[in-house]
């Protein structure tokens, strides 16, 4: 880790002419950032959903899902899983679960396919890094695929893969939605 010197004299003179027409903020940036909107009503009610579901006994799991054969992705024809899985497909949104708790990555996951899903979108990209600075697979990472396979998300999404090197490789996946039917 890199030491931290102390400023000389002459820096901390300099530093103090050019503060010295500042003015500190009214509120603490603390206090600001504290106060975020309540959630909307959707995402609250998948909260309400998931901690229904986290209060039931655990012998009553949902069966797991069977691998997906990675040529033949159920539901997508043959051309469109090729062009998903090699990044050809045209991304409409990003979401990037760099710094995010779990928590705050569930439901900026949630949201952000639930709104995408509304908007008509059909390719997205969810960045979550690939962690590992432990010497194993970032949390994000081995979360982000387990979510998308539970309620809600599970009945908005078509398929999901790996994404290309060039939209961040194993630290990312390429999601293709189902088309919205009104």
């Amino acid at each position: 880790m890199a030491r931290i010197r102390k400023p000389t004299a002459d820096e901390l003179r300099l530093w103090r002419l050019a503060m010295r027409d500042v003015a500190p903020l009214k509120q603490p940036p603390e206090a600001a950032e504290a106060a975020e909107p309540p959630p909307a009503p959707e995402i609250r009610a998948i909260r309400a959903t998931l901690a229904a579901t986290a209060a039931k006994p655990p012998g009553i799991a949902p069966p797991p899902l069977p691998p997906i054969d990675p040529e033949r992705i159920p539901g997508v024809d043959r051309r469109t899983a090729d062009r998903l899985r090699r990044g050809r497909l045209s991304i409409e949104a990003r979401l990037d679960l760099h710094g995010l708790t779990q928590a705050e990555a569930h439901d900026a996951l949630t949201g952000f396919v639930l709104e995408g899903y509304r908007l008509g979108r059909r390719m997205l990209l969810v960045i979550t890094g690939k962690g590992g600075y432990g010497g194993g697979e970032g949390i994000l990472r081995r979360s982000v695929p387990r979510w998308l396979n539970e309620d809600p998300l599970r009945a908005k999404i078509l398929a999901f893969t790996p994404a290309q090197p060039r939209d961040g490789g194993a630290g990312a996946l390429y999601l293709l939605l189902k088309r919205r039917r009104d």
